[in-house]
């Protein structure tokens, strides 16, 4: 099966170099091209890409701008984060709002490709070098267990959609539950984890294994 992706990144260079690494093989092709976030926006919603290899840095609207309204709308596009920045609150942010995957742009092109067949697994692919960012967020281990078994089995369900950037309406549908419960389980999670936000509930989720990446 070729794989069809679309690539948002606005350097015309960066693009084409992805380009011929990728369909080298000729298990993948480039379909849609674009160079700011609007244009990706418009180009989506008459195409249906596999994937989006999506950079933050572009004009008009940026990477995280770009999938904030991909999720507003529903769509269930694989979206991979390929991109220069390595600092773990960008990373945050996207995991909160739905993201696929997340991979520098320094990457080796074997591991730019197996991040596209991981999310297109259903597996969540995250920059092996950006892990530690991501669990030096830990403040003990045996405090976020204790914090964990204190979660009922419906939070914990909860918890996750959280953490894969669902709203709160999209979680209450796919739970058969009120929009109302879906709150009340997620002040409940918030108080026992002991965060403030969606997403330092996200990294939680991410760090204690509530959600694979």
């Amino acid at each position: 099966m070729c794989i069809n992706l679309m690539i948002a990144d606005d350097h015309i260079m960066i693009r084409e170099g992805i380009k011929q690494l990728l369909e080298f093989d000729g298990d993948m092709k480039v379909i849609l091209e674009t160079g700011d976030g609007e244009e990706c926006l418009k180009l989506l919603e008459n195409s249906s890409p596999d994937v989006l290899l999506l950079d933050i840095n572009m004009p008009k609207k940026n990477g995280i701008e770009v999938l904030r309204e991909i999720r507003k709308s529903g769509s269930d596009l694989k979206v991979l984060m390929l991109t220069v920045h390595n600092e773990v609150e960008y990373l945050i942010k996207a995991l909160e709002l739905g993201l696929n995957g997340y991979i520098l742009k320094d990457s080796e092109s074997a591991e730019l490709k197996k991040a596209i067949f991981s999310i297109m697994e259903g597996e969540k692919y995250i920059q092996p070098s950006l892990i530690p960012a991501l669990n030096a967020r830990l403040i003990n281990k045996d405090e976020d267990k204790d914090k964990v078994e204190q979660l009922t089995k419906r939070e914990i369900e909860v918890l996750a959609k959280v953490a894969k950037g669902m709203f709160n309406r999209e979680i209450a549908v796919s739970l058969n539950i009120s929009e109302r419960t879906v709150k009340n389980h997620i002040s409940n999670i918030f108080k026992k984890i002991q965060v403030s936000d969606r997403t330092q509930a996200a990294v939680f989720a991410i760090r204690n294994d509530i959600i694979k990446i």
